[in-house]
């Protein structure tokens, strides 16, 4: 049976060095982007949160990352991550290249922004 993650260090701890290191800096770039953000696991994803509200998820894959910012920020973006496989709510960032630091934070604050945005009305 496999053990329950209850929190993102036990999240990331489970994967090799190289995976920890990128899923530590995504979680870094959210905090760092919403210094008052909450952590918890939903979905099995390490998930950022405000005020109860999901920000971003983001999980570790055999070939990809994975971040989970809902669509509203895909569609805002287009542009800039047109060269990443996708979901209707995803980005997939390959293992195999290197984590595209400048363009998450750009993700993360877009997806903040739209949350703000939407707690204001």
């Amino acid at each position: 049976m496999k053990a329950v993650i209850e929190n993102i260090q036990d999240y990331i701890a489970q994967f090799p060095a190289d995976i920890q290191n990128r899923l530590q800096t995504i979680r870094t770039l959210g905090h760092t982007i919403i210094p008052n953000a909450e952590e918890a696991i939903k979905y099995n994803m390490p998930t950022l949160m405000v005020n109860n509200k999901n920000v971003f998820h983001f999980a570790a894959f055999k070939h990809h990352i994975g971040i989970y910012p809902l669509p509203y920020t895909i569609e805002v973006l287009q542009k800039e991550i047109s060269g990443y496989s996708q979901g209707k709510g995803s980005i997939q960032f390959p293992n195999e290249k290197p984590l595209p630091v400048e363009l998450i934070k750009t993700i993360i604050t877009v997806r903040f922004q739209e949350l703000s945005s939407q707690n204001q009305t």
